[in-house]
């Protein structure tokens, strides 16, 4: 039986990937169903803003006291209540009324993505050094069943049983239920619900700030935050486009693969890369599962070069999820160790989204380089991309050691 953190943080992250669908995914087929025009509901992508720019109200969580609880589950749990409000007051709404849709919307978004940060805060500290892979893992796992639940299982609940707003109250109601875990999941340690006024939000700002540059070659650090996945962000940004238009295969059959062992893979991969790094340690887990996260585009390089077969496409899909997963148990070990107690949330946030700077901006000419040359090219290319990130990373061997020492 893992102990009760572990628990608390498998719920955490079920709470923490369930509504990014609702006002995403989800709510696009629901206006889909209704019939509201494609341009309207492709301008729909802009409610999703509070997760790219959460960083900037970041150190309000460090400033801020809720009053009860301590500070993270405090946060957490009004996050989860106002985000259940918002998902109700959505299911009672007319869908063809784009602005007031919109604005609920974006406040389910802007309520997720603070509580993002609040868990990625108290997970780093409430968690000993020992157990950071396992708790990425546990976290990842809630993740992932929280985006099947309210991405497919939502879409089958609405059009076989409860109809879009029954399903939307459900999806409140499991956030009241994620609200009732926070509350009862263990405190960490050091933390009170006290008033007491604290740093200002400039010292905040400015403390983490140089709290971080002192650590051993930040800087570099910083570069190697952008570098450590990028060959799996840029296979991985055309690879659902490779299956469909490269290779042929059917939405159905893509569908089917990435619904099952795409999940299976990933949550498979989390959970041994979190088991494997309290034995071999954070350097050596970064280096071993990197290098296997960028070998692993090779499986789609080999399903290039012969004919298209479902099997082999879901074994494709299987070893680079599951590389993909062990990859991410170290990365988010490696994010958790970077920040400092007292400014959790404020370096989480920041780290977290400088990490999607080499997912989403140093990805994005991926479709040029196909066009360019070839699907076994660019599957190539990716596997090289993933070198820099590496070699980096072990310049940095003794940086890496410092931090995992530091935070024994």
């Amino acid at each position: 039986m893992p102990p009760l953190r572990l628990i608390s943080i498998l719920i955490l992250g079920f709470s923490s990937g369930l509504p990014l669908a609702l006002s995403g995914s989800t709510l696009q087929a629901w206006l889909s169903v209704e019939n509201i025009d494609i341009k309207t509901i492709g301008l729909y992508a802009i409610v999703g803003m509070p997760y790219t720019y959460k960083f900037l109200w970041s150190p309000l969580l460090d400033y801020l006291q809720p009053g009860f609880l301590d500070r993270r589950r405090g946060w957490i749990l009004i996050m989860q209540l106002v985000c259940a409000g918002l998902l109700c007051v959505m299911a009672t709404l007319d869908v063809h009324n784009a602005w007031q849709v919109a604005a609920v919307a974006m406040g389910v978004a802007l309520c997720s993505a603070t509580q993002d940060m609040a868990i990625d805060a108290y997970r780093t500290e409430l968690l000993p050094e020992e157990e950071r892979g396992l708790g990425a893992a546990y976290y990842v796992a809630g993740y992932r069943v929280a985006m099947l639940t309210s991405g497919g299982l939502a879409l089958i609940l609405a059009g076989q049983w409860l109809g879009w707003r029954g399903t939307y109250f459900l999806m409140g109601a499991l956030m009241v239920a994620g609200a009732v875990a926070t509350a009862l999941s263990p405190a960490v340690s050091g933390q009170t619900h006290s008033n007491t006024r604290g740093p200002s939000l400039s010292e905040i700002v400015k403390d983490s700030t140089k709290d971080f540059l002192t650590k051993d070659s930040a800087i570099w650090i910083l570069i190697l935050i952008v570098l450590y996945k990028i060959g799996d962000a840029f296979a991985g940004s055309l690879s659902t486009a490779f299956l469909l238009r490269g290779l042929g295969f059917t939405l159905t059959e893509v569908g089917t693969v990435n619904k099952t062992v795409s999940l299976v893979a990933t949550l498979g991969g989390a959970f041994i890369g979190g088991h494997l790094m309290k034995k071999m340690g954070l350097f050596r887990s970064l280096l071993v599962f990197g290098i296997l996260q960028g070998l692993s585009n090779l499986s789609f390089w080999a399903l290039s070069l012969f004919p298209a077969h479902v099997y082999s496409m879901a074994a494709a899909v299987f070893v680079e999820n599951l590389c993909g997963g062990m990859g991410t148990a170290a990365f988010v070990g490696l994010l958790t160790t970077l920040c400092s107690r007292q400014f959790s949330a404020t370096q989480y946030a920041l780290l977290s989204s400088l990490a999607a700077v080499g997912r989403v901006y140093l990805s994005a000419p991926a479709g040029y380089l196909v066009a360019a040359t070839s699907w076994g090219t660019f599957f190539l290319f990716s596997t090289a991309a993933a070198a820099p990130g590496l070699l980096l990373l072990v310049f940095l061997k003794k940086s890496i050691d410092k931090l995992t020492i530091h935070h024994a």
